[in-house]
């Protein structure tokens, strides 16, 4: 088929003028703590549910698991001279909350608080901002036990665990994220099971979903409360979604999906309610929502963190089922089979800014996975990467000229590292990572990276990314 068009493609949008960057604009990378740090057993971190998804048979590609990792946990020296050569603006990075408290809640581990300690100080010395995400998804395994995200009791431990977090770091902390994905949490981790701790319940992934933000709420409230220089926000991971056709069947279609997948944070989050579609279709297995807790979860934030990767164009299910993708004939798609859409990213971007109106606005996660090898000559070259990250970024900052309050841009990822159910079968690293020897190399797109942060760290450059 044929995809829906806008006149906001990238063809409609191929003048050559350079969009504009404003003032400050933050250029980054992002990683997360289980797909990194490895030292899943030392200076007295706790299981997560994750450790015990990956010893689960089955679960995980391959059995891998996050037990090694990169080892960032020990090489994040050499990993912050990466950056510096990168010439980044910030580091996102996620804190391992079985690391801070081990059983969830109760006695700090001390150990955990120094290894942060240490990162955000050699951070701050190389010039680098740190923008912490405070959960990754690797909730102490204990928690699981007693219900896990399923529990409202889970949303107070969280409060808990960000008091000892923003009681140590806060005074250098100018940017917090609460939460990475909670769609990703409670759908794949509840719902669909594809994701720890596993389960497969409608009624628990929507009862996950309200006790994220609501954790989110109590987060917020202790980073206003104990840094309150400090911004403070949350990440969705948010898809363009388009009808596979005129017809008012596909249109209900497509807004089915932009109810499951984005409306159903973006809603409560700006606007203080669920969809009412939505809360219609889910019927008795909508969430327990407690009075206040809508006021608590609307409050205002100072900015939303966007991760894309795809878009989504679906069609009715004529048996009555839920609604088809559709894949559109001859597009690029990356090792993950998504479609690459550079024009999905600048949709879902203005169409947050018309629609929801945050105060602020970041890319906290775009990339891609492509089938990276290593070279005779030891390097690792990657066109199809830095072609992506071109015309991603192109529409990135088209978005701006459109009005979208932008404020930076953060490459998915830093190193090649664990993805998820689909072990280290993905590369989605800026960096190579030879994993017997846990060697870096960076790849072409590293350089591609460092040489565009560097022209827009001049003065008065010409530029030339608005065009694909």
């Amino acid at each position: 088929m044929s995809a829906p068009s806008s006149p906001s493609t990238d063809v409609a949008a191929g003048h050559r003028r350079a969009p504009s960057v404003p003032p400050g604009f933050i250029w980054g990378v992002a990683t997360a703590s289980f797909q990194i740090e490895g030292a899943a057993q030392e200076d007295g971190r706790g299981e997560s549910i994750w450790d015990r998804f990956c010893a689960t048979p089955g679960k995980v590609w391959n059995g891998h698991d996050g037990s090694v990792a990169c080892d960032f946990y020990h090489r994040y020296p050499a990993d912050i001279a990466l950056q510096r050569e990168l010439g980044i603006d910030a580091f996102r990075f996620s804190i391992a909350w079985p690391r801070i408290l081990p059983k969830g809640r109760g006695r700090v581990n001390m150990a955990g608080l120094d290894f942060y300690d240490r990162l955000v100080d050699e951070l701050l010395a190389s010039g680098i901002e740190p923008f912490p995400t405070l959960y990754h998804w690797d909730l102490p395994q204990v928690l699981e036990d007693e219900g896990g995200w399923t529990a409202r009791a889970t949303a107070e431990a969280f409060a808990e665990y960000t008091e000892v977090v923003v009681g140590r770091l806060g005074d250098r902390i100018h940017h917090w994220v609460t939460h990475n994905e909670p769609w990703c949490v409670a759908w794949e981790g509840y719902g669909s099971g594809r994701h720890a701790p596993g389960r497969t319940s409608q009624r628990d992934a929507l009862a996950a979903a309200h006790h994220l933000l609501l954790s989110h709420a109590f987060a917020v409230e202790v980073i206003r409360r104990d840094a309150p220089q400090a911004q403070v926000g949350i990440v969705l991971n948010i898809d363009h979604v388009d009808p596979a056709s005129a017809s008012d069947a596909d249109h209900a279609a497509a807004r089915y999906v932009d109810g499951f997948l984005n409306r159903w944070f973006l809603d409560p989050l700006f606007r203080g309610a669920y969809p009412a579609d939505m809360v219609e279709h889910y019927g008795t297995d909508a969430p327990p929502v407690e009075a206040g807790d809508l006021e608590l979860i609307a409050r205002p934030i100072d900015f939303l963190g966007v991760n894309n990767y795809k878009r989504q164009i679906v069609r009715e299910d004529p048996n009555g089922g839920p609604p088809a993708p559709v894949y559109v004939d001859g597009a690029r798609h990356t090792e993950k089979g998504w479609e690459v859409y550079p024009d999905g990213l600048y949709q879902v971007l203005v169409r947050l800014h018309r629609d929801y109106s945050p105060r602020a606005l970041y890319v906290t996660e775009n990339g891609a996975a492509f089938g990276d090898v290593r070279q005779h000559d030891g390097s690792v070259r990657d066109p199809e990467r830095c072609a992506y990250l071109e015309r991603y970024i192109g529409a990135t900052l088209r978005a701006i000229d459109a009005g979208a309050p932008l404020k930076g841009y953060f490459v998915w990822s830093l190193l090649d590292n664990f993805e998820w159910a689909d072990g280290y079968s993905k590369r989605f690293g800026i960096v190579y990572v030879d994993y017997p020897t846990l060697e870096r190399i960076p790849k072409a797109s590293f350089f591609w990276y460092r040489d565009f942060i560097s022209a827009q760290h001049r003065p008065a450059h010409p530029g030339s990314i608005g065009s694909s």
